[in-house]
């Protein structure tokens, strides 16, 4: 029945282009979530539906959700309950549901305010590079704007390779910014829904794992609300620093890699050879000696994005926290 309802869904949009599933967790968002509504309503790209998935907000979040889907075409937006155990599975809910069916897949933050033309060039993106058969994730920066979209900034730019070495060690780009083609959606669905650290960074984990591919953009198609209830926070300021310093210092890093180390031993058979050795030596690294540490972090290839976090990397190593 799921399915006869989303091919009507899917004829009813009445469009040769493209259909991309929009996937919006919500969580006690009336602030800002008509805001970010109204910006997937302004998009260019306009073959779109939203299933969005709420984890039990107490505030308005339903009422608005409801009143967009009674003002927008039927099948347009649908709304279902979350599995109320965190951001990150209530997104993998999303993505790891097989009736969910779509051409393209996009993760959706409720306090964002997309850029008219952040689907379309997401899709020119995949439609010239992919290889159909072959996992593809767009993501990309972000503008950092304030609570009255006033901007603040930039996330980081990264320029170097997309690869396992890297994905293992550091989240280069947030879900809100990720699009990504039907073989990833596969891929993530015959995973499931793993605990992991955060959902964005387990999808670059895993994609760059089987050797799919990353495109990373470096032009912001996502105004990215830096406010005082968000989640999960991308300031450069100098006390964010310093916060990342001391949860690094608490092992909040090292709890993170440990639970992507586990997902990633799950399904270790669907990585290539060459990084399920990667994964091995990652392994050894963490709880070797002091004088083996760096030389195994050299014969691992570790890396991050930026000088400072390559510094951050081996501290890690340094105090065995990593």
């Amino acid at each position: 029945m799921t399915d006869f309802i989303e091919k009507n869904i899917i004829v009813a949009l009445n469009s040769n282009a493209p259909l991309v599933a929009i996937l919006l967790c919500t969580y006690n968002g009336d602030r800002f979530l008509a805001e970010q509504l109204d910006s997937l309503e302004a998009q260019a790209h306009q073959n779109w539906m939203v299933r969005a998935s709420d984890d039990g907000s107490i505030d308005q979040t339903l009422e608005i959700l409801q009143q967009y889907q009674a003002k927008w075409p039927a099948g347009k937006l649908t709304i279902r309950s979350g599995p109320q155990r965190g951001f990150c599975q209530n997104f993998l809910s999303l993505a790891c549901d097989p009736e969910i069916k779509a051409d393209y897949y996009a993760f959706c933050d409720q306090d964002d305010v997309w850029l008219p033309s952040k689907l379309s060039v997401a899709l020119e993106n995949i439609l010239l590079n992919q290889e159909v058969q072959k996992p593809y994730v767009y993501c990309g920066r972000t503008q950092y704007v304030n609570d009255l979209l006033k901007p603040c900034g930039f996330s980081p730019l990264f320029v170097f390779p997309k690869t396992f070495r890297n994905a293992l060690v550091q989240s280069i780009a947030g879900g809100n910014t990720m699009v990504f083609n039907q073989a990833a959606k596969n891929l993530i669905e015959q995973v499931g829904p793993l605990e992991v650290a955060s959902h964005d960074w387990w999808i670059y984990q895993l994609v760059t794992g089987v050797e799919g591919e990353v495109f990373y953009d470096p032009m912001p198609q996502v105004l990215y609300r830096q406010h005082e209830y968000a989640l999960v926070g991308g300031s450069n300021s100098f006390s964010a620093r310093m916060d990342r310093i001391w949860m690094l210092l608490q092992g909040r890093f090292q709890k993170w890699n440990t639970k992507n180390i586990n997902a990633l031993n799950q399904v270790s058979h669907l990585l290539v050879k060459n990084h399920q050795e990667i994964l091995k030596m990652f392994e050894v690294l963490r709880v070797a000696r002091f004088k083996d540490r760096f030389r195994l972090m050299g014969v691992c290839g570790l890396y991050r994005q930026t000088r400072r976090g390559t510094i951050s990397l081996y501290l890690a190593a340094l105090i065995k926290k990593i």
